[in-house]
């Protein structure tokens, strides 16, 4: 295969360093998820309700995302190797203390700092893809971000329920600190120091964007324990979400007017693919992260399973999405990215939808894992492409920036996910099976078998919410411009002459 041009080659070095990357961010990932499988256990062991349990992911996933604007100017500026270095000590020193923790609101605590490391690690990674591989190799590089990043939220609740079942939710966390050892070293090998950029930094931009961010999903994920009445005083829960709209919608306008140096350069916007590729990895950081919390209740409190019972429900997801994510980026250099991503965002709701249909107290479990398979099959199609689609044709001098800011989108969508699917399943239990979720949050034993069909379906329209946030970004994905210059077969070599 050869290009209609000449075929610029990686650096020396490239890939090892990629490669050490990568293992700190498929670390941070299965975080994001591995607590889900241990929520019965958390809330158990901590005296917890699954609203507070849920927090342990939601704080977490606030504090990874919302620091993501300025951490990835951060990388420009002092240089994505010690930003990197800088996030995997604290995430590591993090992750021995929420294991250390006694009390669910010291979890929570700890996980924000866990957050804070991971957001100064993530826009490293693919900061590096854009800096050190020429464009029309990014698909390769991109697909083995996008490998760890699909097989990571797959993996954590595997690794999870593992690990919960035989040696305790403390080692969910302990587990991350040889890791972290081990790939601060390769780092510090590995990964080179590439040039930096001077950069001021927008504090009024990071204050707006980060108290916006907290009314928002803190008004949505709260909203169902308060009944959607007053939070404080005669304040309604509603009012946060619309605080919190007007407060990003401040953050937009002051980075407009920003004539030094805003926090995300409206300017990355006028870049077709970007703006789409930065919709579409929010509505796929939605649904991937949302999925796991139904499916994990559902499987423990209806079905009896254990945590790693629960867990291996998504074996086949994580290997099908391990085997098919190289051969599907080796695709993105070559293909309209349209339809490899069009395809993840097809199949992905249909998986979602199926599951939900079948998602009943005495489904064979059989059923239930082959639209699991089909989720495992759709997740590959869709981070190489949509990866490498938004980095294409960005300047040397933004990637940074532009890494920030599409790991920020996919963030956004990965905690607006959690707080929803978390006032969905509340509203719909309150609905469908009630005193279901005063059982499980009281840990009196098993829910009793005449709640089970009411907490089955509860669960399953819960995942209504990711199905349709994907065909937003279906819409998003079906609009990229084509790469200028794609990949075309070799012409057949000459015969007898020339």
């Amino acid at each position: 295969m050869v290009t209609t041009g000449a075929r610029a080659a990686a650096p020396v070095g490239a890939w090892p360093a990629l490669w050490a990357l990568v293992l700190g961010f498929f670390m941070i990932l299965v975080d994001a998820t591995i607590v889900q499988v241990a929520t019965p256990a958390l809330m158990r062991e901590l005296g917890a309700d699954v609203n507070a349990v849920i927090w342990v992911t939601s704080a977490y996933l606030l504090a990874y995302a919302v620091p993501l604007l300025i951490t990835g100017r951060l990388g420009d500026r002092f240089g994505p190797k010690h930003v990197y270095l800088a996030g995997l000590a604290v995430f590591t020193v993090a992750s021995l203390w929420c294991g250390l923790t006694g009390t669910v609101t010291q979890l929570v605590v700890a996980r924000v700092f866990q957050g804070l490391g991971a957001a100064l690690m993530t826009p490293q990674t693919m900061a590096v893809i854009t800096r050190m591989f020429p464009a029309d190799q990014r698909g390769r590089a991109m697909s083995l971000w996008g490998a760890v990043a699909g097989v990571a939220t797959l993996v954590g609740p595997v690794l999870g329920g593992v690990l919960v079942d035989t040696l305790g939710w403390e080692w969910i966390f302990f587990v991350n600190v040889p890791v972290g050892v081990v790939g601060f070293v390769l780092a510090l090998r590995l990964v080179p120091a590439l040039p930096t950029h001077v950069h001021r930094f927008d504090l009024l931009g990071v204050l707006l964007s980060a108290v916006g961010m907290f009314l928002l999903v803190f008004g949505i994920q709260e909203g169902q324990t308060f009944e959607w009445g007053p939070i404080v005083g005669p304040v309604p829960v509603w009012a946060l979400i619309v605080a919190g709209v007007v407060v990003l919608a401040l953050f937009v306008l002051w980075q407009a007017r920003n004539r030094d140096e805003p926090l995300v350069p409206l300017t990355l916007f006028r870049e077709r693919n970007f703006s789409l590729a930065a919709v579409a990895i929010a509505t796929v950081g939605l649904s991937v992260t949302s999925l796991g919390f139904p499916l994990m209740l559902y499987a423990q409190d209806v079905r009896g399973l254990g945590p790693t019972g629960a867990a291996l429900l998504l074996a086949p997801s994580a290997v099908l999405s391990g085997v098919l994510a190289p051969y599907v980026g080796r695709l993105a250099d070559r293909a309209d990215p349209r339809w490899i991503a069009g395809t993840g965002m097809v199949l992905m709701p249909v998986s979602l939808l199926w599951l939900a249909a079948v998602l009943r107290p005495d489904t064979p479990v059989w059923w239930l894992l082959l639209p699991i398979a089909l989720n495992g099959v759709a997740n590959p199609f869709l981070w190489a492409p949509i990866g490498s689609t938004a980095t294409r044709n960005l300047p040397m001098a933004q990637a940074g920036a532009g890494s920030g800011v599409y790991n920020t989108t996919r963030q956004v969508g990965a905690v607006l996910g959690s707080a929803g699917i978390a006032a969905i399943m509340q509203m719909r239990l309150a609905a469908l099976a009630p005193g279901a979720a005063e059982h499980a949050d009281s840990g009196t034993g098993p829910l009793p078998p005449e709640l089970h069909a009411g907490y089955s379906a509860a669960m399953a329209q819960s995942l209504l919410l990711p199905a349709a946030a994907l065909l937003i970004g279906l819409a998003a994905v079906l609009c990229f411009a084509a790469p200028a210059r794609l990949r075309t077969p070799s012409p057949p070599p000459a015969v007898g002459g020339d």
